[in-house]
């Protein structure tokens, strides 16, 4: 049996006929009840459900027509949200790899072939992610978090945001969690296109090693990034989950603990 994931093929309409973890969050917020803390729930981006098979894995008897698929994947995640809000969520996280991932030549020609082109893309995500969110409550907070593959402590695609960054910063979130602990994802440069009032955390902090960042390699790289976005856009993190699945990373718990220590940190040093 492969450890990785199978590949999504829709056989039919998409559609969202009852609360998706809404159970889920519920219990997360019974427990974070008086103490002080929001608590986060995280999604697939509506993105997931296209990029690995693209055109190639959804049906052309269902949707003919792709416009029809993604009008149809809005629709059904804006009911998803809704039933999550009704529930207490105010927090949400859109996990989305596709933005970073289209950053790769590679990736760019595995979508040619299976009958999309890379370019358009990007904005199309966009879009769907836009008109998924249309509607959300006016106090909900939403965040969409980007990475080149995580699973046990690998990686897929390599490249900077430059091909994806504007139709990435045109999503109708309030920040965006962007993976920058090692040369792969290039430079803070397209950093220059965020919108004014929204934030990005910087994911200097790698959860594929056990190896602790310095807190003036940190400190150092901050500076770097403010010299393109004011300093008060910008937020500190983890560059991913420590594990994004149950076979987990190269790195231990105290490892992870000494990460989000050190994160905290470093964050009190810079913003106070």
């Amino acid at each position: 049996q492969s450890e990785q994931p199978p590949i999504a093929s829709v056989t039919g309409r998409i559609g969202c006929s009852r609360p998706i973890m809404a159970d889920h969050f519920a219990y997360l917020a019974a427990l974070t009840a008086g103490t002080g803390c929001t608590p986060k729930m995280t999604i697939p981006s509506p993105s997931m459900l296209h990029l690995r098979g693209g055109r190639a894995a959804i049906s052309r008897e269902a949707y003919p027509d792709l416009d029809a698929f993604w009008d149809d994947v809005a629709a059904a995640y804006k009911v998803a949200i809704a039933h999550l809000a009704a529930a207490g969520c105010r927090y949400l996280q859109l996990d989305d790899i596709t933005f970073a991932y289209l950053c790769d030549p590679k990736i760019q020609q595995n979508c040619r072939d299976n009958g999309d082109d890379p370019n358009a893309l990007p904005r199309r995500y966009a879009e769907v992610i836009n008109a998924a969110l249309a509607g959300r409550p006016d106090d909900m907070v939403v965040t969409i978090h980007t990475c080149r593959g995580n699973f046990k402590s690998a990686w897929v695609a390599e490249g900077g945001y430059d091909p994806v960054v504007e139709a990435m910063f045109s999503t109708d979130v309030d920040g965006w969690f962007m993976e920058f602990d090692n040369e792969r994802a290039g430079g803070f440069e397209p950093l220059r296109k965020l919108p004014k009032g929204k934030k990005v955390a910087l994911g200097l902090v790698t959860t594929k090693v056990g190896e602790l960042e310095s807190v003036d390699t940190l400190v150092r790289r901050i500076e770097e990034a403010a010299k393109v976005v004011p300093l008060d856009q910008l937020c500190l993190s983890p560059q991913c989950g420590f594990s994004s699945t149950h076979h987990g990373n190269a790195l231990s718990q105290e490892d992870q603990w000494r990460k989000l220590e050190r994160v905290v940190e470093v964050s009190r040093q810079v913003w106070g």
